[in-house]
């Protein structure tokens, strides 16, 4: 319980918009092993979101997103994940929505660092009626490290618009933490925080920007299949108030 206190106490520290609703996940730093590949379905219902279409973007509100996300490794240290966006909703609001790449690559454990360090790339295009920025690049630096049953994971993402509203405002800083505490061998409970503070140096008021805080739990029932789930809140008026997300994952 302290380190979930700690957690909290840690996360209202920071000046902390969150990734879009389709893939919401903390990243952790390892990539997926030599010749696998990992086959991973993000599901995510947002109970309470926007109703209004804002710059030619559709309203989130009771709609289900599915994400399929495909990550081979090719190395020990360098992996490629694929990402095919859908969205499900009444009044047009189902469609293909767009594709991402993401190239990755991590610090060899022979390296003996006392953290696990990763960067991650992702390129792709979205359709405007789901997102105005329809072309956009995501950076994303990745560390974590695991004290016994403690695990903290930080990601403090950069992200930029190439075509859209956000085409001219330079790259936005987007961080992403999470902090979970293994109650059994199996069951991992903890928080997620995922937020945006608009571009460096020149961060948006705090009503404008996106922070949305998530209750989660990750299974580990079997090393080759992926469990998370949670539900989310969103507390600034630019974010999606309650979200519920599930994504599950089978290696080959």
């Amino acid at each position: 319980m302290k380190y979930i206190c700690l957690l909290i106490l840690a996360l209202s520290s920071l000046n902390l918009k969150a990734q879009d609703n389709y893939e919401i996940q903390v990243y952790g730093s390892e990539t997926v092993e030599k010749g696998e590949t990992m086959v991973e379905l993000h599901s995510n219902f947002t109970l309470n979101g926007s109703k209004t279409v804002t710059n030619g973007e559709l309203a989130t509100n009771h709609v289900e997103h599915e994400t399929i996300e495909i990550t081979h490794g090719w190395t020990t240290w360098f992996e490629t994940g694929f990402y095919f966006f859908n969205s499900i909703g009444d009044a047009g609001r189902t469609a293909y929505v767009g594709s991402h790449i993401r190239p990755r690559v991590a610090a060899p454990q022979s390296w003996n660092w006392p953290v696990g360090v990763s960067i991650s790339t992702e390129f792709g295009f979205q359709k405007s009626a789901f997102s105005a920025n329809t072309s956009t690049l995501e950076i994303r630096p990745i560390v974590d490290k695991k004290w016994n049953k403690l695990y903290i994971s930080v990601n403090p993402t950069l992200e930029k618009s190439f075509k859209g509203p956000d085409e001219n405002r330079g790259f936005t800083f987007s961080p992403n933490v999470k902090g979970s505490y293994d109650v059994t061998k199996v069951v991992a409970l903890g928080l997620e925080y995922y937020g945006s503070t608009g571009p460096f140096f020149h961060y948006d008021a705090f009503r404008q920007q996106d922070h949305q805080l998530f209750a989660a739990t990750d299974l580990n029932f079997d090393p080759k299949w992926e469990f998370n789930g949670g539900i989310g809140y969103g507390f600034t008026q630019n974010a999606d108030k309650a979200i519920i997300k599930i994504i599950i994952g089978r290696r080959f």
